[in-house]
């Protein structure tokens, strides 16, 4: 990862600079403040939030009015080999039925996969402004 942490942590920290790795189709119906984003997809209304930060190396998301319980975790480490460089992974954890197992399971990887590749390709992530919390 082309960045250091403290610089990633606070584009991640703020939900409303999401909204820019979504396609221009999927963004309406999508609603995002500075702790909480929520959308409708296929019919089902999805809403995460911000339940803890730890300045510069952890991220803890939860589910928020979501069919469904999930927990994400996005850890920022300091790269070993370049200080300027950060080595970025995500932890998902979802209590799924067997039904929204098959249904959701790959569109997730999916979805993050896209996340992660556009992080790891520099011409594709635009840091977003990280300007104070409104």
């Amino acid at each position: 990862m082309p960045r250091q942490p403290a610089e990633l942590f606070m584009a991640f920290s703020d939900m409303r600079n999401f909204i820019q790795f979504l396609p221009e189709d999927k963004k309406a119906g999508v609603t995002a403040e500075y702790d909480t984003l929520q959308a409708t997809v296929q019919g089902f209304s999805i809403g995460v939030k911000v339940h803890e930060r730890v300045p510069y190396s952890r991220i803890e998301f939860v589910d928020y009015g979501a069919p469904l319980a999930f927990h994400v975790v996005l850890y920022f480490d300091p790269s070993a080999a370049d200080p300027f460089k950060t080595d970025f992974h995500i932890l998902v954890e979802a209590e799924l039925n067997l039904m929204m197992k098959m249904m959701l399971s790959g569109k997730i990887k999916d979805a993050l996969d896209k996340v992660v590749d556009g992080l790891e390709d520099p011409s594709k992530f635009q840091m977003p402004d990280v300007g104070s919390p409104s």
